[in-house]
């Protein structure tokens, strides 16, 4: 164990949030996403059994935020014709206020088959086992 450490962090996430570096990006994804197969070319990490805004939270906590771009977290943005409602945003938003003092302001939405070929690319994607729908957060690493 060590000190300052958020709990939820396993010694694997804890080793690619160190290795990751400027610009590289994670998803951190719901329980619907293809993690698997998004994930062929980047490292899967099963966070089974937590949801999304935990996640963030302890991540944020070791993490800056790119600086150097206008939105360094995307969303999976809503499809068209779909109903679905994105509470669980408001909850992103709060939790990224708490750690990056331009808030709200870091985060943007990408359309969902554009937000697919982004996550292939990513460094990292952590599966979790978050119910709600559009819950997908894509967090881009800044420098300290």
């Amino acid at each position: 164990m060590l000190k300052g450490i958020p709990q939820i962090i396993s010694p694997e996430l804890l080793k690619v949030l160190c290795e990751m570096g400027h610009s590289d990006r994670i998803v951190i994804a719901d329980g619907n996403f293809p993690a698997e197969s998004m994930g062929k070319n980047s490292i899967v990490i099963r966070c089974d059994g937590h949801g999304v805004p935990e996640i963030l939270d302890a991540i944020l906590q070791l993490f800056p935020l790119d600086t150097y771009v206008e939105k360094p977290v995307s969303l999976m943005e809503v499809m068209k014709g779909d109903n679905a409602k994105t509470p669980i945003w408001d909850t992103y938003k709060e939790i990224i206020a708490k750690y990056d003092q331009r808030g709200a302001d870091t985060v943007g939405t990408v359309e969902r088959f554009k937000f697919y070929e982004e996550a292939k690319k990513a460094y990292a994607i952590i599966a979790t086992s978050e119910k709600a729908i559009y819950a997908n957060v894509m967090l881009q690493k800044g420098v300290i």
